[in-house]
Order: structure tokens, then C-alpha cells, then sequence
């Protein structure tokens, strides 16, 4: 299920063909992740003193992409999301030393 075959794909007319998943559980952790990423990166571009939250926001969004990488075995989503949850992590307990 999900999976499209190469016929599919040829009839399909949308200018950019997608191949991932769509409507399990990877779908859904996925977007739901974008959106954290998408207002963590808002709150910090505004500059309006949400650190720590948007942090937070950052952490939430990059950890469930990490699940995703887990889930389609994706190697390069495990590391980027793997090393960007250390880093926003650090940043968090760096805010609980002060």
C-alpha cells in the first residue's frame, strides 16, 4: 500500500511525482513534523523572545523526522535529524544550567 508503480507514475500529470508514502503513519508524522520545524524557524526569525520555546518547537519537528528516517530506512534522514535533536537538546538544558 502507498507504493506506486512505474505506470503510475508515467500517467501521472503532476510536474513533481512523488514516490514516498502517502496515508499511513509516516505521512502524517511527517507533516505534522514540518509544521513544528516551519513555526520553530518562525519564532526564531522574529526575534520576539520565544527562546526557549521555539526550540522546542525545532526539537519536536527534527524528532519526528528522525522517526521517519527509522520508518523508510532512510539513512541520511536518521543522521541529519539524529545530530540536529543533539544539537536543540543541548540548547534546551543549556537554558536549565544557567
Amino acid at each position: 500500500m502507498g507504493s506506486k508503480t512505474e505506470e503510475q507514475l508515467e500517467r501521472s500529470k503532476k510536474w513533481v511525482k512523488s514516490i514516498t508514502p502517502k496515508g499511513d503513519v509516516s505521512w502524517y508524522i511527517k507533516w505534522i513534523a514540518s509544521v513544528f520545524i516551519i513555526f520553530g524557524m518562525m519564532m526564531t526569525s522574529l526575534d520576539v523572545s520565544f527562546y526557549p520555546t521555539n526550540l522546542y518547537f525545532h526539537l519536536i519537528g527534527v524528532s519526528g523526522w528522525f522517526v521517519v528516517g527509522f520508518l523508510w530506512h532512510d539513512r541520511s534522514l536518521i543522521v541529519v535529524n539524529g545530530i540536529a535533536m543533539t544539537i536543540f537538546a543541548m540548547g534546551i538544558l543549556k537554558t536549565f544550567i544557567q
